[in-house]
C-alpha cells in the first residue's frame, strides 16, 4: 500500500526534482498581533516565508536570519502591508482571506505546491482532513504525503496548515513549536468546530497554557 502511494507520489511530482527554486534578493518584516510578534519574508516573486506569532520578536528575527541569511529587515511594500493587516485580522478572530496572497511557489516541489494551493483555499473556521486533500489530488493513499508536505510549509497562516486535521476528529500533527497545542489555539481563534471536538472525551486534551511560536 505504501509502495503504491510512493509511486503515485512520484508520478505527480512529490520529490525534490519538482522544485524550481530561484535565488534572489529578499526582505523580511516583523509585526505585532494580538497574540505576539509575527513575521513575513518576501522576494521579487512574492512571499518566501512566514513566522507564527512569538512573545519575543527576537525569536522570529533569528529564525529569518537562519532561514534567509540574504534577507534584510525592511518596511513592507504596499502588497506585503496588505498581507500583514490580513494576518493581524485573523489573529483577532476575523475571517480575513489570504488565499490570494502572492507566494513564490517556485521554491517548493511541485507536489507540495499542489497541497498548498488546496490548503490555502480552506476558509477560516473550517477544516479539511489529510485524506480529503489526498482525494482532491486524485489518490486517497497520498494522505501521508500530504502531511509530510504540510510539515514543510514555509508560509504558516498564509497557507493555513493548521486547518488540516486527521480523520476521526483528531487534530493531527503540527510542526511548529508547541505542536498540537499551537494548532488548537489557532483553530480556537478562528472558531473552528474541530477545536471544540478536540476537547471532547477521548479526543485531544485541551492545552493547559497554549504557547505560540
Amino acid at each position: 500500500m505504501e509502495k503504491n502511494a510512493g509511486r503515485r507520489c512520484r508520478e505527480i511530482g512529490c520529490g525534490p526534482a519538482g522544485a524550481r527554486y530561484i535565488e534572489g534578493m529578499s526582505s523580511y518584516h516583523l509585526f505585532e498581533t494580538v497574540i505576539g510578534w509575527a513575521g513575513i519574508a518576501w522576494g521579487e516573486q512574492g512571499l518566501i516565508g512566514a513566522h507564527l506569532p512569538e512573545r519575543n520578536p527576537g525569536i522570529a528575527r533569528k529564525s529569518f536570519a537562519r532561514r534567509y541569511p540574504e534577507a534584510a529587515e525592511a518596511a513592507p511594500t504596499p502588497e506585503m502591508a496588505d498581507v500583514v493587516e490580513r494576518i493581524r485580522a485573523l489573529m483577532r478572530g476575523e475571517k480575513a482571506d489570504l488565499s490570494e496572497a502572492p507566494l513564490d511557489i517556485a521554491r517548493v516541489p511541485e507536489f507540495n505546491a499542489k497541497v498548498y494551493e488546496i490548503t490555502r483555499k480552506i476558509p477560516a473556521g473550517e477544516t479539511l482532513t489529510y485524506g480529503q486533500i489526498a482525494v482532491q489530488l486524485g489518490d486517497r493513499l497520498l494522505a501521508r504525503d500530504v502531511g509530510a508536505a504540510l510539515g514543510k510549509n514555509p508560509w504558516p497562516i498564509v497557507v493555513p496548515c493548521h486547518r488540516v486535521t486527521a480523520a476521526g476528529g483528531k487534530l493531527g500533527g503540527f510542526s511548529a513549536r508547541g505542536g498540537a497545542n499551537t494548532k488548537l489555539k489557532l483553530l480556537e481563534i478562528e472558531g473552528a468546530a474541530a477545536a471544540a471536538q478536540a476537547k471532547l472525551p477521548g479526543k485531544v486534551e485541551p492545552p493547559r497554557q497554549p504557547r505560540l511560536l
